[in-house]
């Protein structure tokens, strides 16, 4: 029986200039930064460092000469955020791409964009 998320995989054309924008636009911790040299690079990041999730920054193009075939597309990832306005107010002033919030059922969403176009949500989370 699964019982949690561990990681979740997303494949980037460039992994330093994805740390910069996950650590410094958005506040993440870097766990690990791991090169089994011949290649291969893995940098684990989560929000703070007791996440039970966290996300591993890999090198698209390594992984894609290693394993042809595997689908490489950006996850769609929902983030919750105790400090909504905070936050969206935060990444516009960083210059990120951010969607306007919009009401759902739910709770109020809205989206950004990382500096490889990738986008990811966000819901309000008290």
């Amino acid at each position: 029986m699964i019982n949690k998320v561990g990681q979740i995989m997303l494949y980037v054309n460039n992994q330093d200039e994805a740390v910069n924008f996950w650590t410094k636009k958005v506040g993440f911790s870097v766990i690990s930064d791991e090169d089994n040299g011949q290649g291969m690079r893995w940098i684990e990041m989560a929000p703070t460092k007791e996440t039970e999730t966290s996300i591993i920054l890999h090198n698209k193009e390594f992984v894609a000469k290693m394993s042809p075939g595997l689908n490489l597309g950006t996850p769609s990832l929902m983030f919750f955020s105790e400090n909504f306005d905070e936050l969206y107010t935060d990444l516009s002033n960083k210059n990120i791409k951010v969607g306007e919030i919009v009401n759902m059922p739910s709770g109020r969403v809205f989206n950004f964009a990382d500096n490889e176009e990738n986008y990811f949500a966000v819901m309000e989370k008290k």
